[in-house]
């Protein structure tokens, strides 16, 4: 009798093992017939994606699923609402906050290396002066433009910096040129691309060359709670990306320039603290491009 209920117990654990199987088979299956759609889009995130489809090319060799941007023009919030509701949106890469964390599921490895939260300034040419020997409460005395939803807003007010929020993405070079702020706080990986982009539109604007704000700021993958399969692919091939080295030869073939850069001329750092930052999340690992 012994014998039989071991032998009964096994067969029921086979089976949960086989349906197991099944399922990530089907949901393997799935990922690789439909596209998945991501945001946002344009060209300063190209390398967030290029980090995701290297990733899914190791978790799913020869099989991985497709990407497709999300065209529609839209905010961070209304994004995040389609991707945890009609699942219109499969996967966003943005910064954390605890909120973000309630709502969606992050694969928390920094895609961004801590790049995003070294934040280099954007200002008006004529104003170059009021930079030189700043100090901390002269930067407390300047005006930085936000878009309102970023998730970094929250950090520079703990700061004591304040912020003039806007709207919209564009707006915020709109409103610096004609000086509604002081200063455009923008990721090392941003700025320079940013300006390049809109040299004839704004030629007053330019990159201020010897300060920038650092604060732990990790970008994740994200996707809807439920999505546990689509979460541990992402996390399976960012590392397996990670251990054979590729990821790193991306990171550095996009950021070359901002690499060669920092190191040839190192910048005045203020360190900022993040209060948003959720519980258990590990500070960025900058060792790829800057030695704190």
């Amino acid at each position: 009798m012994m014998q039989v209920a071991v032998s009964a117990s096994w067969a029921g654990h086979l089976r949960r093992a086989l349906c197991w199987l099944l399922l990530l088979l089907s949901v393997q299956a799935s990922m690789a017939a439909q596209p998945l759609r991501y945001f946002p889009v344009g060209p300063i995130y190209e390398y967030r994606w290029k980090v995701l489809e290297l990733a899914l090319a190791h978790a799913h060799p020869g099989e991985a699923p497709s990407l497709q941007p999300f065209g529609e023009e839209l905010s961070q919030e209304r994004a995040m609402a389609l991707l945890q509701g009609s699942g219109a949106i499969n996967v966003l890469a943005l910064g954390t906050n605890r909120e973000r964390e309630v709502h969606m599921l992050p694969v928390k490895i920094d895609i961004s290396r801590g790049m995003v939260g070294f934040r280099v300034l954007i200002i008006r040419a004529a104003t170059r002066q009021r930079f030189l020997d700043l100090r901390l409460d002269g930067l407390r005395r300047l005006n930085f433009g936000l878009n309102e939803a970023w998730a970094d807003v929250p950090i520079m007010e703990a700061n004591g910096l304040p912020v003039v929020k806007a709207s919209g993405y564009e707006n915020l070079f709109t409103m610096l040129a004609a000086g509604r702020f002081d200063a455009f706080p923008r990721g090392l990986n941003e700025a320079r691309r940013e300006l390049q982009q809109r040299r004839l539109q704004f030629p007053q604007l330019m990159l201020e060359p010897a300060l920038a704000l650092y604060f732990p700021y990790p970008v994740y993958f994200w996707v809807r709670k439920d999505n546990l399969a689509l979460a541990r692919s992402i996390e399976r091939g960012l590392r397996l990306a990670l251990a054979d080295g590729s990821w790193r030869r991306l990171f550095e073939r996009y950021y070359a320039a901002e690499i060669a850069e920092l190191r040839t001329h190192p910048r005045r750092v203020f360190q900022l603290a993040n209060p948003v930052l959720p519980e258990g999340d590990l500070p960025p690992d900058t060792s790829w491009w800057w030695r704190r």
